[in-house]
């Protein structure tokens, strides 16, 4: 394939998706939507200039509060394109229709090889208590940067745990079904210097009667990415970190490792099962949606 893609934002994310484009074989050419200057790829400045390069693929790797926008710009002027859409999809749920192009949403995290091989797993197994943490340090998320001027510490920019840590809301739904919130915690706790959520903490379970609790912080030093379920005839510890899984299963243990997983690899398996068209692991629109609903669901319980 000689396809040419599009970034739309070139902070860290979009930076990362840009590389990774550039490196692929079915991309001869990459360009970015930014109003940055000196950038190592063709640039546009505006929405309006995105017909001159007429991209095969666009990511959106924008702040979140500009996702709907840049999603109903596309929509009014462009038909069969694939947009992935990074995380969280928006900063509410919204009625925007979707009907000329093809919108993902980038839990790319369902690409990690040690959740593929939880997925399999449970599958058909019933499962009595999911715990899901992940607990980082926010002023190291992006070194040289001050951190109270980023996106992630502003709650108008979409900043916050619960939208931006989201990924566990989606994994935890897509290994075990939908979830139901039967209490929560969220707001700020810690002394960083933000206006956005720093912890959620969450119980609920699942349609298929699973225990989950899930807790998401911007203020553990040292980061922090674990999952633990249990059910029938199965017991299975993650480290999403370390790429380290430990199960058992029916009676027998297996301890696994995927030491040469790097980050990057499944953003880059993600990109190509969307241009491939294989679809099940790639979070749709609607689900991207769902996750909004659940997230508004659980700031009814803010402090």
């Amino acid at each position: 394939m000689c396809l040419t893609a599009l970034v739309i934002g070139f902070g860290s994310i979009g930076k990362r998706h840009a590389d990774i484009l550039n490196r692929m074989d079915e991309f001869d050419r990459v360009a970015v939507l930014s109003n940055q200057t000196g950038l190592p790829y063709e640039t546009i400045t505006s929405l309006e200039d995105i017909s001159s390069t007429n991209p095969d693929y666009v990511v959106i790797a924008s702040p979140t509060a500009q996702h709907h926008r840049q999603l109903q710009f596309l929509e009014a002027h462009f038909e069969g394109k694939k947009v992935l859409v990074e995380k969280p999809l928006f900063v509410s749920s919204n009625d925007l229709q979707i009907k000329h192009n093809q919108i993902y949403v980038g839990y790319n995290l369902r690409f990690h090889h040690l959740l593929r091989k939880i997925k399999d797993a449970v599958a058909g197994k019933k499962l009595w208590n999911i715990q899901a943490f992940c607990g980082s340090y926010l002023p190291d998320w992006r070194p040289g940067r001050d951190y109270r001027d980023t996106s992630s510490a502003k709650t108008d920019a979409g900043g916050g745990v619960l939208l931006e840590l989201s990924h566990e809301l989606d994994y935890v739904q897509w290994l075990a079904g939908p979830l139901e919130v039967e209490y929560a915690v969220s707001g700020k706790v810690s002394d960083l210097e933000i206006d956005s959520d720093d912890l959620l903490l969450l119980s609920g379970k699942t349609e298929g009667g699973a225990r989950v609790y899930i807790s998401l912080n911007y203020f553990t030093r040292k980061p922090v990415r674990q999952i633990v379920i249990d059910g029938e005839g199965i017991s299975l510890q993650g480290d999403l970190i370390k790429n380290q899984l430990s199960q058992v299963v029916d009676g027998e243990a297996s301890d696994y490792s995927w030491s040469e997983l790097e980050r990057n690899d499944t953003y880059r398996e993600q990109h190509r099962a969307i241009l491939e068209g294989d679809l099940s692991r790639v979070c749709s629109f609607e689900e991207g949606l769902n996750i909004m609903r659940l997230i508004e669901n659980i700031q009814r319980w803010r402090n």
